[in-house]
């Protein structure tokens, strides 16, 4: 791991620098220590530094996510006296928006906060109808790995597919997320996504899947009552 920070980006960390001076101690030294058994200590002190580095890195990325979900977050109106965050149009506020999540995306494109910026690119993308960018953003940001937000931008994908006319790419996606609920994507959240996608064209199959989401309680039961209310309007 050592080897893939550069000099210059050690320099900037205390922590860093003393890992630059660990590493080249050892280098200098190889045969002495190992003559002397104390490799393992010195490179367990190498790794410490690491450690200490790598978790300063990871709060300059949540961080800087923090920063562009608030511009995200933050509405249009005439700029105020006070600290509130604002945009005077909207195009401002996406142009913002766009460019600090593509830096993020960009300098940590390994990293959850990479893939959690190229998902609301996915999304800012989508919302402008441009769907080919769209799903090549979403699938980035579910190939990422994220357990997270791994499954949101798979759900987001399905949509996309839908958009674009591929509904049977749509279904596979959202019944592998039934099979797989996760922190951001229910099963019942992916069954009535895939009712509503395929109601145009087999709404047979659509109401199978929402009616036994129609019985209980609570916010899932009204969506799907509502979705089949929609359904059988179509008819």
């Amino acid at each position: 791991m050592a080897g893939r920070i550069s000099r210059k980006e050690l320099k900037s960390d205390k922590f860093a620098l003393e890992v630059e001076q660990t590493v080249d101690f050892v280098t200098e030294h190889r045969r002495e220590l190992t003559l002397y058994g104390s490799i393992a200590a010195v490179v367990a002190v190498v790794a410490v530094g690491i450690y200490f580095y790598m978790g300063r890195e990871h709060m300059v990325r949540e961080t800087a996510l923090g920063e562009a979900i608030q511009m995200q977050e933050a509405p249009v109106s005439p700029p105020s006296s006070g600290p509130r965050l604002s945009f005077p149009t909207e195009e401002a506020k996406r142009s913002a928006v766009t460019k600090a999540f593509g830096e993020i995306a960009s300098k940590y494109p390994r990293s959850s906060e990479g893939a959690i910026a190229k998902y609301y690119l996915g999304s800012i993308a989508a919302d402008q109808g441009k769907m080919s960018d769209a799903e090549k953003l979403f699938q980035e940001a579910a190939n990422a790995g994220d357990k997270d937000y791994g499954p949101l931008a798979r759900f987001s994908l399905a949509q996309t597919y839908f958009a674009e006319g591929r509904p049977a790419d749509a279904e596979k996606t959202l019944r592998d997320l039934m099979q797989h609920p996760s922190v951001f994507v229910s099963q019942e959240q992916a069954t009535i996504a895939l009712a509503r996608g395929l109601a145009p064209t087999r709404p047979d199959e659509a109401r199978k899947l929402l009616e036994p989401l129609r019985s209980g309680g609570g916010t899932v039961n009204q969506i799907a009552i509502t979705a089949y209310g929609e359904l059988m309007g179509q008819q």
